[in-house]
C-alpha cells in the first residue's frame, strides 16, 4: 500500500483501549520477529499489558490513523524509573515520522508528569532508532547485567 497521501498531522496519539490490544500485541511481535526473535519477558508483557504495565503505574499509546492503530508504544514503571518500551510502528507505515511522534508524545507527557527522566534499552544494531533517540536527546549510560531483555546492548538516559 503506497501512504502517498499520509498525513502525519492525522495520527492521533490516543492511550490504551483494550479493544486495541491485539493491535499492540501484533505490532510488537512483527518487529520483535523481523530483527530478533519474541523473548518470555516480552510474550508475558505483551499478552498481558494490564498487569505488567498499566496495572503497576505505567502507560501505553497508541498512533491512530484513519481507524487503523498504525504505532504503539509503552512507558513501563520499573519503580526507581520509567522506561520507554514496547515501541513499533506497523511496517507500511514506517519512515513516516510515525516513530517519532510517539517518542515526542512520550517526552511531553514525561515532562508534565513532573518524572526526572526516561530510560530505554535497544540494540546498536536498530540504528535509525539509536539515531531518532539521540536526536531527541537520549544519552547512552552503561547498561546493568542482569537486564531483562537478553537482547538488550545500550541503554540510553533522558534527563529533563
Amino acid at each position: 500500500m503506497e501512504n502517498t497521501d499520509f498525513n502525519l498531522s492525522k495520527v492521533a496519539i490516543i492511550p490504551f483501549d483494550v479493544q486495541y490490544k491485539k493491535d499492540f500485541y501484533d505490532l510488537n511481535v512483527a518487529w520483535l520477529q523481523k530483527y530478533f526473535y519474541v523473548e518470555p519477558y516480552d510474550e508475558k508483557v505483551l499478552s498481558n499489558p494490564e498487569a505488567y504495565i498499566l496495572n503497576p503505574g505505567g502507560f501505553i499509546f497508541m498512533a491512530k490513523y484513519n481507524h487503523e492503530i498504525v504505532g504503539v508504544v509503552a512507558l513501563i514503571n520499573q519503580k526507581t524509573f520509567f522506561e520507554l518500551s514496547k515501541m513499533a510502528v506497523s511496517p507500511k507505515y514506517q519512515g513516516l515520522k510515525i516513530g517519532r511522534k510517539l517518542l515526542e508524545f512520550c517526552v511531553d507527557f514525561a515532562k508534565k508528569q513532573q518524572w526526572e527522566s526516561i530510560t530505554l534499552y535497544s540494540h546498536r544494531s536498530l540504528e535509525t532508532a539509536i539515531n531518532l533517540y539521540q536526536k531527541i536527546g537520549f544519552k547512552e549510560i552503561p547498561v546493568e547485567k542482569d537486564v531483562h531483555y537478553k537482547r538488550a546492548n545500550i541503554k540510553m538516559l533522558l534527563e529533563f
